[in-house]
This record gives C-alpha cells, structure tokens and sequence, in this order.
C-alpha cells in the first residue's frame, strides 16, 4: 500500500524529498508556510504551522508527519501524538534541536564530548563566564538561530546587552568557550522508529560568513580514530535522544585533537547535499525511509570524493535559468541542483555536486560550476 508522508514546511528540504517519494512509490504531500515556495510541487496546503487546526487538518490523511525545519511548537506536535499521529522525529526528540540549552544539557548526561557552555541572563553571568574562558565566548540565542544568525562572539558581558533586554523572567543565553578548532566536520545517522541505524562517512565543511558554502565528503586525512569517534558520537546522540530520521550532528575538530559537538539538526541537513549524487542513498531517500520505517539504504560513497559547493545569492543580473546551458556545457561533470528561489545576497538558492577520484580536480570544477550561477 502507497504511504503517505506529510512534510511540514516548504523549504528546499522539502523540495529535494519530491524525487525520492516518486521513486519510492511514496505520496508527498507538503504543508508550506506561502505560496510559490520551493516545494510547491508537493504543496497540498498552505498555512500556518503553528495553528494547531492547521496541522490537524493536513495530517488527517497522512500516514506519518515529518519536517522540512525544526520550527514547529511543541504543543502542536504534542497534540497531533495525543491525537495518534505517527510524527518523526517525535517532540521528546525535537526538542533537542528546538533549544540549544535544552540540547547542552541532555549531551551533557550523555556524555558527549561539547564545548564548555553555561546558561547566562544577564551580562554579569555572561562577563564572569568570558573571565574564566580565556576572555572571550560565543554567546547564542537558544532558540531560532540559524546559517550564523542568533550567534556572537563577544570580549565584553555587554555585548549582548540588547538580547538580555529582550528576555522574559526566567530565560536565558547560551554561552559557550570560544573553541579554538582547525576545522568543521559533520557525522550523519539515520535511524528508523525500532532503532536500526546507519551512519554516513564523516565529512568537512566550510563555513563562510556563518553558513556552510562547502562540503567534503568523506574529510580529508581522517584517522581511523577520528573516523571512529564521529561515528559514536552520532550514534549516542541518535539512541540518547530517541530521533528518528536523519540526524546530523555539527562538530568542531580542535587544534588539541578533540572532537566537540555544536550544534544538531533532526532533517536533512546542508552538510548531506552531496549523498544525493556521491553516496548509494541519498540523505533525502533515506530520511524518507527511516520515518516510513522502511528497510534503511547503505551509506557508502559512489566515488572516493563528492565535492558539494553551495550557490549562494544567485547572478546579479538575470535568473539561474539563464545560467544553465553554460553552466552544463562548461561542467558536464557536475549536478545542479536548485531550489526555485528568487536570487537575494547570502540566500541559498542552490547547489552542486562533483564526484570524481583526484580531490583537487573535483574541488575545481566544484566551485566553477557553481561559481556559473553568480
């Protein structure tokens, strides 16, 4: 029988689960926050997300509800559980990616390896925290955050003084050691309701200006050990905080040789992208999968590297449309990929992925496929 998967939210994420779902004989059905968003093919609906008779009325005929962003109030996924909704990931997980206080402390009784981190509310806490820190710390706001947005680095208490104006009793911000780290790095898990899991290759990221603009997949001159670190790390968290679906847990590689959590998200996630063309099943496929508790797909890479290179803002002059031929005839090579979204300084309007065997020649041809559609 045709399952029918309920995706709330628009966004790309959305759009890049509408193959798969044809492909595995899945009806995609979307809930999007507008008209004309990204995943308007799928969009059975439009609405609000965080009005309860809304979602209700969405899920009423979908077997199992899932999520294009973590964005949804607990109490409406609260209720769609007590209304005998299947939703994954589930609130008691979600959560963990709503909150980031939240979040540090459930890794901190897992023992997970983080960063030193403190909930602050006022700039006193904050300046006594930088003190012991070597004088510095990255403060964030728990909850909303995103692509470098609700993040600082601050030297001084005060200067996060307009979001402690903006608290209510009993609110906090999350302050965390300013890691001194030689790079990024991402460990996905997907996992089905009955807790089968399979992990992904580790791979490197690069943040620019807050937001990831590359992806190597898997990270270069990986030990064994890191290899085997990452691993764990993402398969206690994916059992410690009962998600289902894929996760994606950010980290920082320190100059010391530590491995240290940042950040998670329970979707498909940015640093993903390349699987749908360098892995044997893409993350897309596989978040499909795992919430319809199907049989997972094995993780391995197609080729010994898959280069990811995000487009970000789009040509000056013109549409991505326009770009196209010559982006195709120039680099045969690579996959584009495009989200339907109008072109807008830092907005992610896209990607490409090459996969190939020499590293420095999949790099190149990477960023100048992507580089046609600026």
């Amino acid at each position: 029988m045709t399952v029918h998967v309920g995706v709330i939210g628009g966004g790309q994420l959305a759009r890049m689960m509408i193959a798969p779902a044809v492909e595995l004989g899945i009806d995609l059905r979307v809930l999007a926050e507008d008209h004309g968003m990204s995943a308007q093919l799928a969009a059975t609906a439009v609405g609000d997300y965080r009005d309860l008779d809304t979602v209700r009325a969405f899920v009423r005929d979908v077997d199992v509800v899932t999520f294009d962003h973590e964005h949804v109030p607990q109490d409406v996924l609260r209720a769609l559980v007590a209304d005998g909704v299947e939703v994954h990931p589930g609130p008691d997980a979600l959560q963990f990616a709503q909150d980031k206080l939240v979040m540090r402390a459930r890794l901190a009784e897992l023992g997970v390896p983080q960063p030193d981190w403190a909930a602050v509310s006022d700039a006193e806490q904050l300046q006594r925290f930088i003190d012991d820190h070597g004088g510095g710390a990255v403060v964030k706001t728990p909850r909303g955050g995103y692509d470098g947005k609700g993040v600082r680095v601050v030297r001084a208490g005060d200067e996060a003084s307009d979001w402690f104006a903006g608290l209510t009793e009993g609110e906090s911000l999350l302050a965390e050691e300013l890691v001194s780290f030689t790079r990024e790095l991402a460990q996905q898990i997907a996992r089905r309701p009955g807790g089968e899991m399979v992990a992904y290759p580790v791979v490197e990221t690069v943040q620019r200006d807050g937001v990831c603009a590359e992806v190597i997949a898997p990270a270069p001159g990986t030990s064994a050990r890191l290899v085997q670190v990452a691993e764990q790390i993402g398969r206690t968290i994916a059992e410690g905080v009962g998600v289902t679906g894929m996760l994606a847990v950010e980290l920082f590689e320190t100059d010391d040789e530590r491995i240290l959590v940042n950040e998670l998200a329970m979707r498909p996630h940015n640093s993903g992208h390349w699987s749908q063309d360098g892995a044997v099943t893409g993350q897309f496929e596989q978040h499909l999968r795992a919430v319809a508790d199907l049989p997972l797909g094995r993780t391995e890479p197609r080729a010994a590297w898959t280069v990811m290179v995000n487009i970000l803002g789009g040509p000056k002059d013109g549409t991505l449309e326009d770009r196209f031929s010559q982006a195709m005839t120039e680099h045969p090579e690579a996959k584009i990929h495009t989200y339907g979204k109008a072109p807008r300084p830092g907005r992610k309007v896209g990607h490409v992925n090459v996969a190939g065997s020499d590293l420095d020649d999949v790099v190149y041809i990477a960023r100048a496929a992507a580089a046609q559609f600026l």
